[in-house]
């Protein structure tokens, strides 16, 4: 869906109807271990079960069918003011190069600078299989901030990416 050149891709909080498809797209990237498909489908569950839960954010970017397209989800980071996580952002294989990576993330990024984010941050992996996502955060503005050498297993190291919302917070 184009108008212009903007990208039209709706986007609504999580139902329950997301929960399947939504483990497929997880599967379906090719870049996520069953032990991290199994945390974000926790993670899934946790809001679906506990809608008055304020840890999980998630939001599900609709396809041309209304089925989910992707998804992300982020919260604020525990004992931190104004600093908010992504845990997780991840785009159908049908559906990339649409815009709906980028749009979610936008997305994000105005749901948490209005609950008050100074700072997002988004952790990620050194594999090759991780490249793309590394470029995809270089793209939208964030900054790599850390890296960890060796910290999921030997080659494989943490970045943790960053973005700033404020000037006056900036470091």
């Amino acid at each position: 869906m184009r108008a212009g050149t903007d990208v039209l891709i709706p986007v609504r909080p999580l139902e329950h109807r997301d929960r399947g498809p939504l483990e497929g797209i997880l599967r379906a990237t090719g870049v996520f271990s069953a032990a991290e498909v199994s945390v974000a489908m926790e993670l899934i569950d946790t809001a679906l079960d506990n809608p008055g839960q304020k840890d999980y954010i998630i939001r599900t970017a609709e396809g041309d069918g209304g089925e989910a397209a992707g998804y992300y989800c982020a919260g604020p980071t525990p004992m931190t003011e104004g600093t908010f996580d992504l845990y997780w952002i991840a785009v159908s294989p049908a559906y990339r190069g649409r815009g709906v990576g980028k749009t979610l993330l936008r997305h994000a990024e105005e749901l948490v600078t209005g609950m008050g984010a100074t700072l997002m941050i988004a952790e990620t992996s050194s594999k090759p299989s991780y490249d793309g996502t590394n470029r995809f955060y270089l793209r939208n503005g964030y900054a790599e901030m850390a890296r960890i050498r060796n910290y999921y297993t030997k080659g494989d190291d943490l970045i943790v990416y960053g973005k700033y919302f404020s000037r006056t917070e900036k470091g």
